[in-house]
């Protein structure tokens, strides 16, 4: 079944772009196409939509922000694509519940197979994003990574939600069940004080010298 798509984007050429370019593949159906994050969040409530593809710098709403309020009230994903790749949009983006963050320049192929790991739980950031979250831009907390806080079973699924591996393919890797894996990721949420799988991954990114 074809993943369900949201475009928001003020640019109407990069819209209908991205629009003619999933539409001649299967495996996504656009949904809607939409100028700004308000009309994004609307639709998003509305309608059942698997990932909102979201730019940052929109009127009314802008990405961060729409981001925020479409993670918190709906099940839907949000992948950020943006021509910015500062500090503050991937800071603030990330912590509002994005599930990946890439930069406009990316060719189309690159973006489709971004939808389809974020719709399957995985998390995508280009290197440039993880390179500038490796520097420190990031999580408010001082402390380093602390790998004792962790089991060793713990250790082994967060090396692996840095990797971007979704709950399946954490399981089929460890041969444990996704429930169980869920179990894990739960409890390091606990230990950590952190909100989501990509904060703890982003967490040990930032802290450890073995990525």
């Amino acid at each position: 079944m074809a993943l369900k798509i949201l475009l928001a984007d003020d640019d109407p050429l990069i819209r209908e772009g991205l629009k003619i370019i999933l539409g001649m593949d299967s495996e996504f159906e656009v949904v809607a196409t939409v100028a700004d994050g308000l009309q994004a969040l609307d639709y998003c409530l509305k309608n059942e939509v698997e990932v909102a593809l979201l730019d940052v710098r929109m009127p009314v709403m802008n990405g961060v922000q729409a981001t925020k309020e479409i993670c918190s009230q709906t099940q839907t994903k949000v992948l950020i694509l943006t021509t910015f790749d500062d500090q503050e949009f991937i800071t603030q983006a990330i912590k509002n519940g994005a599930k990946g963050y890439l930069i406009k320049n990316n060719p189309p192929e690159r973006i489709k197979d971004a939808l389809k790991m974020v719709a399957s739980g995985s998390t995508v950031m280009q290197d440039v994003v993880f390179d500038k979250l490796k520097q420190g831009w990031y999580l408010e907390q001082e402390n380093k990574f602390d790998s004792g806080l962790f089991s060793e079973r713990e250790l082994e699924i967060i090396k692996l939600l840095a990797k971007g591996y979704s709950n399946k393919q954490i399981a089929q890797t460890l041969f444990i069940t996704e429930g169980t894996v869920k179990n894990y990721i739960t409890s390091v949420l606990n230990k950590t004080g952190l909100e989501h799988r990509t904060q703890i991954a982003v967490y040990y990114l930032k802290g450890s010298k073995s990525v």
